[in-house]
């Protein structure tokens, strides 16, 4: 499953110019390994709660449900069941269930009431006396009947939840369940279960949706083979699909239909899909390595059927690509697709019939950026890739998410990178993990990979189990190679396919199909937070050796005491004239290398180079090889812009540059904090500016025409506020855009020459076709990147040209730049744009919503008025969650209005979490993530900050979803 992102990724683009921080993922948020506590007052549900007690032995907790195997006693003795506080469902816990399943049978007719029955084969998997059996539900479910093994049970016979059905008295050996139960799917604004988008019947499943459809052990290592039979009408719903093979269909009485499809392989329930709805498609078909034809479908509102075309191209590519990296090849004669507008993913995984939210699947040049051709490619390829890594081999229980995901994620990294530019990619990904991950490591929120404990599902999807995870997979490649690598994947496969497994399998498979030792690497699953290396050097001359000794430590933020873990360490060194040395390591056998890999999994270490004729410039951590916070101790602004000239690892070349400008920012900011004499920008002036030597390095990399546009626009954009937490402490958010602010004015006026000749040579050509190719995409991103700066002059001029720019523009890419160029400015230009934006685009909600992301993150001062009107637009409908995201998460990225002194950013962003909360509220715990942070801030606003968390958290009817969260924020 895809996390969702934000809508709005289109404010990378514009990062450092204006001054706000890059997009940052919407996450879920994990729960650490604590039991959240409350007072009784504060439940928020009269209805009743299993109490999660592990008194009971086969009590089954750990496997990421709340399914039990013998039923507690408040139930068999019919007391009534007192609410209580939420408990933590702890991984060590884990316990096979009492039952397997076998075979699913599923019926659904399908109406604003639908009837749901299923029947269900179960198989005992316990010894002695038959457990009762306790199924999940939901309390939106409403039982009709139940009749076990061919006999209808009456009401005295199970005991019904909120949150079960139990059955106490249960035959020996095999047998049938079989219970009817009736959902409504229009009312159903959790978009969990089956629910209704824009007239489509729909379902998500993961990670818990399942029991929001019927009875059933909602958890993945509960895996079946599945029957689905749909009836609706067939003029509102003529497009019947679900998982696997189509074994028939027809018509029936009243203008129903009928179609019944079958999946021949065993997967748990999570991966189960229903879509019925009046839907056009577009077709294709791929032939598979072994030569077999496989039938391609996306089907999608009619109004889109043109806007299908990259993503189909995307789908086909992604199958030869895992045909040729890993010998995977699909398994089925038919995929699907399907896109619908209100999904809380970016999408999911559903074997052979993908539901994606529809901003990840439709596009065309007019209205999809090269960001969104580029994220529709990366999610195809996600998705498509777990028929693998998440289907075939799915997760044992959902502590172990990150084996289907970080590996899934690590694979869409290396297949968007075998796509376009390999060295742009990466710098992205680590962008996308220092801002977000990072940050969250670093919180009160912090958790391993693989957690310890959760008390919420839905808040388990976190980007250090995506992203962070991702990283542990290219630990893991690293260290053995892409040899070793794809030996250890085939095993995992050989000895794993259409199992439930755990993370240690799958470091077991990389551990013995190479024979080699990762204990270390495996410490990554259990500890949280972000390790720090520091490094230092010395050269002996005399000796001619050159030593890098190596310290690593991670921040417990709580937890337990860390121990060292596995870090590979890539090194080059560089002689004076820039050029990479011959590397002989003192205890290797290899020699001569122009790189190597450094294992670091020590708390201390050192590393000698023998036969170093001259003391080199060192170049660490190449290609952000592990996941760390890296100090080079005595390393110089001069050894940085040597790097950023010469390096020819992409990503440490630029990371020089980042490392420059970070030391540039956090000085200034510093300036601006010890005096209150004069401006700020006096103030700035006289602590040095931006030097000369930093303009110097800035404007060679403009002029380097040797370099991919892309790599450019990366390079001249600042690091990201959130990137300098740990050297600011308790920033002040404001001051620190308005520093950022200052540097990118400056900047442009130093570089305007060459500013202003890069927007004129990345220009298309009159009359070109726009392509979404990496080489056009990187002209268009190097061009408006310069633009962007130029429009931070605040030059009136330019302010016209970009307007001009905007009514030209050909490509949603080059209109969408110059409205975000326009977007901070404070005249009548900016009104134009964003009205005459709206007029041409008001009737595509998907290019409406950057329109409203945009605005929403202006940090033109006193825009939440701007925003309170902006949400009586009739554009906006917070029942979506991409309007929320963008609309609300917009907000919260805006420094100047989210973090205003009043402390009005904070209040609106709580009101408007507690009322997203009361519709959808894994959409709301989302929004309220933005406050987990509050600690790193000054203390003026940690004060308004935490006093918005607890007025959430004490507020009657809140969801877990967003108490955990909260709650957890606040916690010492």
């Amino acid at each position: 499953m895809q996390l969702p992102r934000t809508l709005g990724s289109l404010h990378r683009i514009t990062a450092a110019a204006r001054g706000t921080q890059r997009a940052c993922l919407p996450s879920f948020r994990s729960e650490g390994s604590l039991s959240l506590q409350r007072h009784r007052s504060q439940v928020r549900h009269s209805s009743a709660r299993l109490p999660f007690l592990r008194t009971y032995a086969t009590m089954e907790t750990g496997q990421g449900s709340s399914t039990v195997t013998v039923s507690p006693p408040e139930i068999l003795a019919g007391k009534e069941i007192q609410p209580s506080a939420p408990k933590a469902i702890l991984r060590t816990d884990y316990r096979p269930t009492p039952y397997l399943v076998s075979n699913v049978h599923l019926t659904f007719l399908l109406g604003d009431t639908t009837r749901v029955k299923s029947k269900l084969s179960f198989v005992p998997n316990y010894q002695g006396t038959p457990p009762a059996l306790a199924l999940d539900g939901r309390k939106d479910i409403k039982l009709v009947s139940v009749s076990l093994a061919g006999k209808q049970l009456s009401s005295g016979q199970y005991q019904v939840t909120d949150k079960h059905l139990v059955i106490e008295t249960l035959p020996k050996g095999d047998f049938d369940l079989e219970v009817e139960v009736d959902v409504k799917p229009k009312e159903n604004t959790s978009l969990e279960g089956l629910y209704n988008s824009s007239g489509t019947f729909c379902t998500q499943c993961e990670a818990e949706g399942f029991r929001g459809i019927t009875y059933f052990y909602d958890r993945p290592d509960v895996m079946a083979k599945y029957v689905t039979r749909i009836e609706a009408d067939k003029e509102a719903c003529p497009v019947l699909l679900s998982n696997g093979n189509l074994v028939d269909e027809g018509s029936l009485d009243d203008g129903r239909h009928f179609a019944v499809w079958e999946d021949p392989f065993k997967k748990p329930c999570y991966l189960f899909a229903l879509v019925a709805g009046d839907l056009a498609h577009s077709q294709d078909t791929f032939t598979t390595m072994s030569g077999r034809k496989v039938d391609l479908r996306i089907f999608v509102q009619h109004k889109n059927i043109k806007k299908v075309d990259f993503a189909m191209q995307s789908l086909k590519h992604a199958m030869k690509w895992d045909e040729d990296t890993f010998g995977l090849e699909y398994d089925l004669d038919l995929f699907n697709i399907v896109a619908v507008d209100d999904f809380n993913m970016g999408a999911m995984e559903n074997k052979s019939l993908n539901i994606f939210n529809s901003c990840l699947v439709l596009a065309s040049p007019q209205t999809a950026t090269d960001m969104d051709f580029a994220r529709i490619e990366g999610v195809v390829g996600h998705e498509y890739f777990h028929n693998w890594t998440g289907d075939r081999v799915t997760c044992r229980d959902w502590f172990q998410l990150t084996l289907k995901e970080g590996l899934t994620v690590f694979r869409d990294q290396e297949f968007s990178s075998d796509m376009n530019s390999r060295p742009v990619k990466r710098i992205e990904d680590v962008v996308r993990l220092r801002t977000a991950q990072f940050s969250e490591d670093s919180g009160p929120i912090a958790h391993p990979i693989r957690p310890e404990s959760y008390i919420k599902m839905d808040n388990f999807y976190t980007v250090t189990v995506y992203e962070k995870g991702a990283e542990i997979i290219r630990v893991y490649h690293t260290l053995l190679g892409k040899e070793g690598f794809r030996k250890g994947m085939d095993l995992y496969f050989k000895r794993h396919d259409g199992q439930a497994v755990t993370c240690d399998d799958f470091l077991a498979a990389m551990a013995d199909a190479n024979s080699q030792d990762l204990s270390t690497v495996a410490r990554w699953y259990h500890q949280a937070g972000t390790p720090k290396l520091e490094v230092s050097t010395s050269y002996d001359s005399s000796a001619q050796t050159y030593t890098i000794r190596t310290k690593q430590s991670t921040p417990t933020s709580g937890h337990a005491a860390m121990q060292p873990v596995m870090l590979p360490l890539a090194v080059a060194l560089f002689d004076k004239n820039g050029h990479e040395m011959s590397l002989k390591l003192k205890g290797s056998q290899d020699s001569g290398q122009k790189s190597t890999v450094l294992r670091v999994d020590k708390e201390e270490q050192e590393f000698v180079f023998t036969d170093v004729a001259s003391e080199p410039v060192p170049s660490l951590l190449r290609d952000f090889s592990a996941p760390v916070k890296m100090e080079v101790k005595g390393q110089t602004d001069e050894d940085l812009i040597f790097l950023l000239a010469h390096d020819t690892d992409a990503f440490n070349k630029w990371e020089a540059g980042q490392r420059l400008a970070k030391k540039l920012l956090v000085k200034l900011y510093q300036a601006a904090t010890t005096s209150d004499k004069g401006s700020l920008e006096e103030r700035l002036e006289s602590a040095g500016g931006v030097s000369s030597s930093i303009v110097d390095a800035f404007r060679a990399v403009l002029q380097d025409s040797t370099l991919d546009g892309a790599f450019v626009s990366a390079a001249i954009t600042l690091p990201a506020s959130t990137e300098l937490r740990d050297d600011i402490p308790h920033m002040n958010p404001v001051l620190l855009y308005q520093v950022r602010k200052y540097v990118v004015k400056t900047l442009a006026q130093q570089l305007r020459p060459q500013l202003e000749a890069t927007v004129k040579h990345n220009d298309d050509p009159a009359g070109q076709t726009y392509s979404p190719d990496a080489q056009s995409a990187a002209r268009r991103a190097l061009k408006n990147k310069a633009l962007a700066y130029l429009a931070a002059l605040g030059d009136a001029a330019v302010t016209q040209q970009v307007l001009n720019r905007f009514g030209t523009a050909t490509n949603m890419t080059d209109k969408i730049s110059a409205l975000a160029a326009l977007i901070d400015s404070e005249g009548k230009q900016r009104q134009i744009a964003l009205d005459e934006f709206y007029e041409e685009w008001k009737d595509d909600s998907l290019v409406i919503l950057k329109w409203l992301g945009l605005q929403t993150a202006s940090n033109v001062k006193g825009n939440l008025h701007n925003v309170q009107q902006l949400l009586k637009h009739p554009a906006v409908n917070i029942t979506n969650p991409n309007t929320c995201y963008s609309v609300f998460l917009g907000f919260a990225r805006s420094p100047v209005n989210f973090h205003a002194e009043d402390g009005l950013g904070y209040k609106f962003m709580a009101d408007s979490t507690l009322e997203v909360d009361k519709i959808n509220s894994q959409v709301a715990s989302r929004l309220v993530s933005c406050f987990t942070s509050w600690r790193q801030l000054d203390s003026k606003r940690q004060a308004m900050m935490k006093s918005a968390l607890q007025r959430i958290v004490e507020t009657n009817g809140l969801s877990d979803n967003v108490f955990e969260i909260a709650s957890k924020a606040l916690q010492d």
